[in-house]
């Protein structure tokens, strides 16, 4: 193995790393709890938008999401359950991700929700541009997710 690819790996598993992709994302997902837990119907209105659940399911997930964003979040700013907050927001993340795309590829323009549960009023060509910027943002939190679950596992409380 080249010298570049060792030092490569040395930086991408190092705990300076790691810390600063767990304060990222746990600070990212914490921001993007408070509106929707502020504001529940607003919110339940955009996982409505999506039209991939059952109409029985949208206030369920409106209430639940968020505290699981919120949980996670904060796990991750105080470095408790790295791992398993981690493993939940990447997945929550692949979930995103793909209710983003399965609604890009519908030309269902919507608004995500992700950060702001108020409807802006764009044009659907903005708002089929914002989803593709989210659906890439959100690869790059995905990213961050992964980084945390691949660097060092020393000192890791057990659930």
């Amino acid at each position: 193995m080249s010298r570049a690819v060792i030092r490569l790996r040395a930086v991408l598993g190092s705990e300076w790393l790691k810390t600063r992709a767990q304060l990222a994302l746990g600070l990212l997902f914490v921001v993007a709890a408070l509106p929707k837990l502020a504001d529940p119907p607003s919110f339940a209105h955009m996982i409505y938008n999506y039209r991939l659940l059952p109409g029985t399911l949208v206030n369920v997930f409106a209430l639940v999401l968020p505290w699981l964003e919120l949980l996670a979040g904060v796990a991750l700013l105080l470095g408790l359950w790295t791992r398993a907050s981690a493993a939940l927001t990447g997945l929550l993340l692949v979930v995103f991700v793909g209710a983003v795309s399965v609604n890009l590829l519908r030309g269902n323009a919507i608004e995500c929700g992700c950060f702001d549960v108020r409807a802006a009023g764009k044009s659907v060509a903005e708002r089929l541009a914002d989803m593709r910027w989210d659906a890439l943002r959100d690869i790059g939190m995905l990213v961050l997710a992964a980084q945390i679950l691949l660097a060092g596992r020393d000192g890791e409380p057990s659930l």
